[in-house]
């Protein structure tokens, strides 16, 4: 009897053990993004910024789950595909991350989204926008806290306030975060009367507008009624100012784009009036945590917090959230516990839609301002666009 007392005090203490190292063992969380081989890697480190200042504030400051420190393990995609590709699997199997968080680039990251459902692991999409991110060859363990295209392009459509007298000519980069776009946008209006004259597509990187703005400039110049030129370009090459430079007004013609990160607005105080939609100006929301942000940014950093580290942000509410509340940390409890969730963020409420695992969201509708003593052109908020405004249509149905 002694010797059976003896092994289970010994057996207990062991299972205690064990579950106080387990408590202690961290939750890995791969943030796959590009750090390195193109331009976009500004939107990369914003989003890291924003994802680290998000689990701060979701635990309030111990960066702990359920007594469990969060580990963050960083993976550089170089914009890459192939490279995406690996580094996720390496971060899933190698690594042994609970779930993944990325990227920046829509054609990278749809690269990225069998490795996921080959793994059986949840893929948290941000920054990337394409519609086909959680579309058709999407799968169940992708969820997607970005905006998406249809999102920026309905957004814009009801800024640009549609009707029989608008006639558009769309210029956009050929590849998914393009063609997404104005697929999105010619869909936001339909029913308006408004008229797509022309749909104009030049490579990422492209430098030389001319031919492309001449050609819209010869679809637009004879119509009678509002004529604009809607710019949908991600990347640089500076479109809308080239553009500018060959003076569409003397057609009557305007530009339209939607909002961007601050080191690009100094270029929009040339377009002072214009409308168009956004998908955060850290001045527009006025929500507890965009408070947060704001004021922790500005004091660490110089500055305020910019698009996507907001986006960064409201990825880590959604991973805190759903690992606070998941009955277990098995992937079909997480994806049970993430679909239909909504969670506070600084653009205030999100939902993951069941269907497809988008998340819905506000958006916002601005009008450029110019102040002199002001080192970028102000986005004023016109009015929040809410998210049951836009009809996004469904990627795909999970059922």
């Amino acid at each position: 009897m002694r010797i059976l007392t003896r092994f289970a005090a010994t057996f207990a203490t062991s299972v205690a053990l064990a579950g106080a190292a387990w408590a202690e063992d961290p939750i890995k969380i791969a943030l796959v993004h590009g750090l390195s081989g193109s331009s976009f890697e500004a939107f990369s480190k914003q989003a890291q910024t924003g994802f680290e200042m998000g689990l701060e504030f979701a635990t309030d400051g111990t960066n702990e789950i359920k007594g469990r420190p969060i580990e963050v393990i960083i993976k550089d995609t170089q914009f890459k595909p192939d490279v995406a590709r690996a580094v996720l699997a390496e971060a899933y199997g190698d690594d042994e991350v609970l779930l993944a968080v990325g990227a920046t680039s829509s054609g990278v990251t749809k690269g990225m989204l069998p490795i996921a459902e080959e793994y059986e692991k949840i893929l948290i999409v941000e920054p990337a926008v394409a519609d086909s991110l959680t579309g058709p060859d999407s799968n169940r363990y992708v969820f997607k806290t970005s905006r998406n295209s249809s999102m920026d392009m309905q957004a814009q459509a009801l800024a640009l306030k549609p009707d029989e007298n608008l006639f558009v000519a769309t210029l956009a980069e050929d590849y998914a975060f393009g063609r997404d776009g104005i697929t999105a946008f010619k869909a936001a209006l339909d029913g308006s009367g408004a008229t797509v004259v022309a749909e104009e597509y030049v490579p990422q990187g492209t430098a030389d507008f001319t031919a492309a703005t001449e050609r819209m400039f010869n679809a637009l110049k004879d119509k009678e009624g509002r004529k604009v030129i809607l710019v949908y370009v991600a990347g640089g090459g500076d479109a809308p100012g080239k553009i500018h430079a060959l003076d569409p007004g003397r057609y009557g013609i305007e530009i339209s784009m939607g909002g961007h990160i601050l080191p690009v607005l100094p270029t929009y105080k040339r377009f002072p009036g214009m409308e168009g939609a956004v998908y955060y100006y850290y001045e527009a929301y006025d929500n507890p945590v965009n408070q947060w942000l704001v004021e922790e940014h500005e004091k660490r950093f110089g500055s305020p917090p910019d698009f996507f580290t907001a986006g960064g942000m409201s990825a880590a509410l959604a991973v805190v959230q759903a690992l606070e509340t998941a009955d277990s940390y098995e992937t079909e409890d997480l994806i049970a516990t993430m679909e239909g969730m909504s969670w506070e963020t600084p653009k205030g409420t999100m939902t993951f839609r069941p269907e497809d695992h988008q998340a819905l969201q506000s958006m916002v509708h601005f009008k450029i301002r110019v102040e002199d003593d002001v080192e970028w052109a102000i986005p004023d908020r016109v009015r929040i666009i809410e998210a049951d405004e836009m009809n996004i249509p469904i990627g795909r149905n999970n059922d």
